[in-house]
């Protein structure tokens, strides 16, 4: 184990605790963007709008001027007030719901900004001037967010500037999950039970699951999902039989597939792994016909990584940290160790393993889904852009989806400037 290793595990260890989330959560202000020293060098000046009586048509003027007389005469105040202090127009904005003219300023070197502000105010013109301030986009605000190794290594900053899953569905094939936790709230779509002679119950490895995909983001809780905006089906297939061992069936397996298949979920998540079975592979070749794509978790210890990841067309997962086992054609490695995820209950905890990392992968999965759907619904199904190693270059993996052609690995650091390249789309918010 490394220092960073462990490091990371003992400062995980503590943010679970209810007073070290404070303390996690308090570190923003010591990592957030310094200020840059040199002061800002433009003005914003809040003209005050001509009087009703000095307007041609008695009336402010809508989204814009509307009335080029009056437009010229505030122009003209900005261009008086600049050379009376020996600045220069950048431009003049209207801002109808201020009732203002707001005309922006460039300072001379060496100008006081103070000395400037007070010297501008002092026009009756003049409602307010202020600096040109500069923002930083922040990122996540859940504490646990900076525990999380996809957060860095998949740069998930500038993936949910791009998407963030909306509106896509993914199947969690799994045992129970606790669609109750803070973290999954309004996550869940639906949920249906599989499980013959068990009633529901919220139980721990699905509930990982599930957060790992689409925990809500910026509620000030626990961790941050791959896609915190995309919609989850809840399929318990599997059950707890002990607190080390969850086991499912071909026919509960079998009855999840179909749920997912017939409802049209764009990802099927199955962290799971066992013999070859026929009925289910002919399922899951129904659900990759219709386009649909299915994730599933490589068990080391069986040949060809097991099943269903062995299966031609599964997208296999495994740990990116571990050896891939023998006999599998490209597995794909995410981050496995150490996951803070959710759990039963409205709690979080740590876990490790392939089918946690195939959560992972399902997410981004529905990260690139929403990308797509909102370029081309038409084109191929976005495919995932290999690191040497097998590795998966999250970036260059959304870019994919949208600019196939432009998409080359470890391209840029980030997303967003990989998509300004490009000229993709741009906002997570955007229906």
């Amino acid at each position: 184990m490394t220092w960073r290793d462990a490091w990371r595990r003992a400062a995980l260890g503590l943010a679970l605790g209810l007073a070290s989330l404070a303390a996690v959560a308090g570190d923003d202000a010591a990592s957030a963007p310094a200020v840059a020293a040199s002061a800002p060098r433009e003005l914003l000046v809040m003209l005050r709008a001509p009087t009703a009586h000095a307007r041609i048509d008695g009336s402010y003027g809508g989204a814009g001027y509307g009335d080029a007389a009056r437009a010229q005469s505030q122009a003209r105040v900005g261009a008086r007030l600049a050379a009376a202090h020996g600045f220069a127009v950048v431009t003049l904005w209207a801002l109808p719901a201020l009732g203002m003219d707001c005309v922006v300023l460039a300072l001379p070197p060496g100008a006081d900004v103070g000395a400037s502000i007070a010297a501008l105010q002092a026009h009756p013109e003049v409602a307010w001037a202020q600096a040109m301030n500069e923002f930083h986009a922040q990122g996540h605000a859940d504490p646990l967010y900076k525990l999380q190794p996809a957060a860095a290594q998949w740069h998930l900053d500038d993936l949910h500037a791009v998407a963030t899953g909306r509106r896509v569905r993914v199947a969690i094939i799994d045992s129970g999950i606790d669609d109750s936790h803070p973290d999954l709230a309004q996550a869940v779509l639906a949920r249906a039970n599989f499980v013959d002679g068990r009633g529901w119950a919220a139980e721990a490895h699905g509930t990982a699951v599930a957060g790992l995909v689409a925990a809500r983001a910026d509620n000030g809780i626990g961790i941050v999902g791959i896609a915190p905006d995309a919609q989850l089906y809840a399929l318990r297939a599997c059950w707890e039989a002990s607190a080390t061992q969850t086991l499912c069936n071909s026919l509960s397996l079998a009855r999840a597939l179909s749920f997912a298949i017939e409802r049209r979920a764009e990802v099927i998540n199955l962290s799971l792994s066992g013999p070859t079975d026929l009925l289910l592979g002919r399922l899951i070749d129904v659900a990759l016909a219709q386009r649909q794509q299915v994730v599933a978790a490589v068990d080391a210890r069986a040949a060809g990584g097991g099943f269903p990841a062995g299966h031609p067309g599964v997208i296999a997962v495994a740990d990116a940290q571990a050896e891939l086992p023998s006999g599998i054609a490209g597995a794909w490695a995410a981050p496995a160790r150490d996951l803070p995820a959710t759990a039963p209950g409205g709690g979080w905890r740590m876990v490790t393993g392939s089918s946690f990392a195939a959560g992972e992968v399902s997410g981004l999965l529905a990260v690139m889904a929403q990308a797509r759907s909102r370029s081309d619904f038409r084109a191929p199904v976005p495919r995932l852009v290999r690191l040497a190693g097998g590795g998966i270059d999250a970036c260059a993996s959304l870019l994919a989806a949208v600019q196939p052609a432009a998409a080359q690995p470890g391209a840029a650091p980030g997303c967003r400037a990989l998509l300004a390249v490009a000229g993709g789309p741009s906002g997570a918010a955007s229906p």
